[in-house]
């Protein structure tokens, strides 16, 4: 260790050694901005512990690509040009939630009139800062741009896979995290295996080099997928988790169709500042929409008075029905239905929520397997009878881990059937 590196005490991997750029990276105002979002968003409403923030989890990934490289390193084997703009990759991982929104990913539900982009492009507004860029310096002038694009998954990189892809560290390191702090038994990933299983193999198609894993550690990385399944089915889409956010998307999207802030003004905040100044402004506005969102929803969610469950139907109660897919994001047309609801059940505009969270790339699986004889394969969705069987029921295991619900204001009782007919089609039907 040289005398400008860093060691910090983390909970989950013992200890972080922080290299010079590293250091000066985290030392930045737009990274130390990450102490103050938590990891989970609203998710500490439900299980108090999970007050853990995009800081703490950010040094983890930094921690477990460095390991992931030294290891990678003492197996060898890989011609030179395998590992060009490996310096650039554990501050890729460090960097990887750079942009994120406050309460984490949450707005990037909301309809992109209301939130500007994704948190991964928004990170690219950070890379511009004067003190971000003059960290990275020493790495090169073109640092900045090509670690936005590793983030992105973009670039020809061929460690490009331990920042973003099925094999990415940012998933090992949040499930492990996650569960720690919620108290549950769930995420729990053999990190170590996947880690040593690790190989730089070359595309049999195409002849590039790139991330991939040896056979033996199979098993690994379907713990890792079954681990996502078990947190997004008993934390992330928890119920009060998912009311919470809910009511959170909201107000914002309330204040934002209102004028009381703008799009652009949603990157930057931390959690309390967003939530604080939208609180102030409200209090400036003579409208309906302000009374609604000072006196009402802000206390509600300050208070943790979350919107009921009027109803809730399960991947079985949904069988022969197909939810339009204007009702799974915050669309016009979703919003409409809502309102028609609440005004059926004596509530006020925007008192009446469907959620029907979505995750498409829950099981994405996209990676080279080195085989016991030494060939390599491609693995992905189609999966490999006897070797990596779990692609056949991600189907299934997704459409289980989701559930449609109606949250209310007030108590109400709401029928599936004033929901089905408004927001679903049977299976096959036309649209």
């Amino acid at each position: 260790m040289t005398g400008s590196d860093k060691l910090i005490r983390d909970p989950l991997w013992d200890t972080i050694r922080l290299d010079p750029t590293a250091v000066k990276i985290v030392d930045t105002a737009e990274f130390q901005r990450l102490r103050y979002i938590r990891q989970l968003g609203l998710a500490h409403l439900v299980y108090p512990g999970a007050t853990h923030t995009r800081f703490d989890h950010a040094l983890g990934v930094y921690h477990l690509t460095k390991t992931a490289l030294r290891h990678l390193r003492e197996r060898g084997g890989v011609p030179p040009e395998a590992w060009e703009g490996e310096e650039l990759v554990p501050y890729a991982a460090l960097l990887h939630d750079i942009g994120h929104y406050a309460y984490s990913h949450a707005l990037e539900e909301l309809e992109t009139e209301h939130v500007p982009t994704h948190h991964e492009d928004v990170g690219r507004q950070f890379f511009a800062s004067p003190s971000l860029r003059d960290a990275l310096a020493p790495l090169g002038l073109t640092a900045a741009d090509s670690i936005a694009e590793l983030i992105g998954g973009e670039g020809d990189i061929p460690l490009r896979g331990l920042v973003s892809g099925s094999l990415d560290l940012d998933k090992m390191e949040y499930l492990r995290r996650d569960a720690r702090f919620c108290g549950v038994p769930y995420g729990e990933v053999d990190v170590s295996r996947l880690l040593q299983g690790l190989q730089l193999l070359q595309d049999p198609a195409s002849g590039r080099y790139e991330v991939g894993v040896h056979e033996k550690a199979v098993s690994a990385l379907e713990s890792l997928l079954f681990a996502k399944y078990q947190m997004f089915r008993n934390v992330y889409w928890h119920h009060a988790v998912r009311s919470a956010t809910a009511l959170y998307k909201r107000i914002v999207e309330e204040s934002v169709r209102a004028g009381l802030i703008s799009p652009e003004e949603l990157v930057g905040p931390t959690d309390e500042e967003l939530l604080y100044e939208i609180g102030r402004r409200v209090l400036e506005e003579d409208s309906e929409v302000a009374e609604r969102i000072g006196t009402r929803w802000l206390p509600a969610l300050r208070h943790r008075r979350l919107p009921k469950r009027a109803l809730e139907l399960t991947a079985a109660d949904l069988s022969g029905r197909q939810v339009e897919g204007w009702a799974v994001g915050d669309s016009p047309w979703k919003r409409a239905v809502e309102d028609d609801l609440a005004v059926e059940l004596g509530l006020e505009p925007g008192e009446v929520m469907i959620d029907f969270p979505a995750k498409p790339a829950m099981f994405q699986l996209d990676v080279l397997v080195e085989r016991r004889d030494g060939t390599v394969q491609r693995f992905d969705m189609e999966g490999a009878e006897g070797l990596l069987d779990l692609p056949k029921v991600a189907r299934e295991l997704y459409t289980t881990a989701r559930v449609l619900r109606v949250f209310t204001f007030e108590r109400r009782e709401v029928s599936a059937e004033q929901v089905l007919e408004r927001i679903t089609r049977p299976v096959g039907g036309g649209a």
